[in-house]
């Protein structure tokens, strides 16, 4: 079984709250309903922009195993003005709900954007499902990412095990357990968090980018790389990467693609096709690897919270048992051996202080010869992570300029 997150309390008696309210983590992972969807988000919408480490050797990376242990800067979650970041992110700035509506779990339900009209909870259950919470945890998730609830409807937090934390019958983890729960980082990723304009800004210099260009390939993690009159450059932006990740996942092509006479996308092909492939996936996953922190480490928790800030469901996403819709991620499939082919050119240590420069495969530089192999939620979290990998290694390891 995976693990994601749900919202907790940011409130001193935080320590007792952490994990009331199963379906409110819903919200921040689905339930897009009645959210506010960025025009990038949408193809119908997205058509309006016009043309205009070694450390990760080993293993399945740190793509899987990192997220058991990440860490939380909850001031990082902040709004600008003071506003929360519900009402930022889950419901846009331009939809308003009473106070009275907002902290009523007993009218409407699970507060999560489209809770529903009930309470949804049985018999025992507590009455808090509709707290506000400020930072992301570990919850227990099905291979999708979908959560996984207790026999009241509660999310599952986790410790860094995987193994879920004791529950209070009203949801609460326990007083003695309390320590044991996970905090979840985003680091640069917050910038999910940024209105739709700056969004819809972001894609549009990426797509102008492209369709300026005199050619198009990718760079050793698959980084888009444009060349106008003879000079190179990466589109290394990470909200310009966020924005194409987002409307690559949400419509299966770049909605405003008008290349150059003569121009072609080559093995990138896809990216014009309306059609949400395999292919289109695993470069999805290679445009959040360019909007992460190289240095950090892309996880399951990430994704999918990642995915519900920026109302990422898919052509064909997966309702859950809260009625809230989830990114399908059913069709992925990742092998990291068939997808890194190339070599890359670095600086490498020859003892004493020296360095030589070497050319290596890939697989071997970044992984040390280990392969990976998945599917679903799994495969696409490593996707990326191995992605944020061979970014970070070129990085740290820059040959000189002749």
């Amino acid at each position: 079984m995976n693990i994601q997150m749900k919202w907790l309390h940011s409130k001193p008696r935080a320590v007792t709250t952490m994990a009331i309210a199963a379906a409110v983590a819903f919200a921040f992972f689905g339930g897009a309903a009645t959210l506010h969807v960025s025009p990038i988000g949408v193809a119908s919408a997205q058509d309006s922009h016009g043309g205009g480490g070694d450390s990760h050797k080993g293993g399945k990376g740190s793509g899987k195993g990192a997220k058991k242990g990440s860490g939380s800067d909850a001031s990082a979650h902040g709004t600008p003005g003071g506003k929360s970041v519900e009402s930022e992110v889950l419901r846009g700035s331009d939809t308003e709900q009473s106070t009275t509506e907002e902290t009523s779990s007993d009218k409407k339900g699970p507060k999560y954007s489209g809770g529903k009209a009930t309470t949804g909870k049985p018999t025992g259950a507590g009455t808090k499902k509709g707290d506000l919470y400020g930072d992301a945890v570990a919850i227990l998730r099905d291979a999708n990412g979908v959560p996984i609830l207790d026999q009241y409807g509660h999310v599952q937090p986790v410790d860094a095990d995987g193994v879920p934390l004791p529950l209070t019958a009203e949801g609460d983890v326990e007083a003695d357990y309390a320590s044991l729960v996970v905090p979840i980082e985003f680091s640069r990723l917050s910038v999910a968090r940024a209105p739709t304009k700056v969004m819809d800004k972001s894609y549009a210099e990426a797509i102008s980018a492209l369709n300026s260009a005199d050619k198009i390939t990718t760079d050793a993690s698959g980084r888009l790389v444009v060349t106008v009159n003879g000079e190179a450059k990466t589109i290394d932006s990470p909200l310009e990467n966020l924005a194409l990740y987002q409307t690559l996942m949400n419509n299966g092509y770049l909605p405003g693609l008008d290349l150059k006479s003569g121009v072609s996308l080559g093995d990138l092909s896809f990216l014009a096709i309306k059609s949400l492939t395999n292919a289109d996936l695993l470069q999805a996953a290679k445009f959040l690897a360019a909007a992460s922190d190289k240095s950090g480490s892309i996880n399951q928790d990430t994704v999918v919270y990642t995915d519900s800030f920026l109302k990422v469901l898919g052509t064909n996403p997966i309702v859950g048992a809260d009625g809230s819709s989830y990114f399908n991620f059913s069709n992925v499939s990742y092998d990291r051996g068939d997808t890194y082919t190339g070599s890359v050119t670095y600086l490498k240590s020859s003892g004493e202080g020296t360095y030589v420069t070497v050319t290596e495969p890939i697989m071997t530089a970044v992984f040390g010869g280990t392969d990976y192999s998945g599917t679903k939620l799994d495969a696409f979290t490593q996707a990326a992570d191995d992605a944020r990998a061979v970014i970070q290694f070129v990085h740290d390891h820059p040959v000189p300029l002749e």
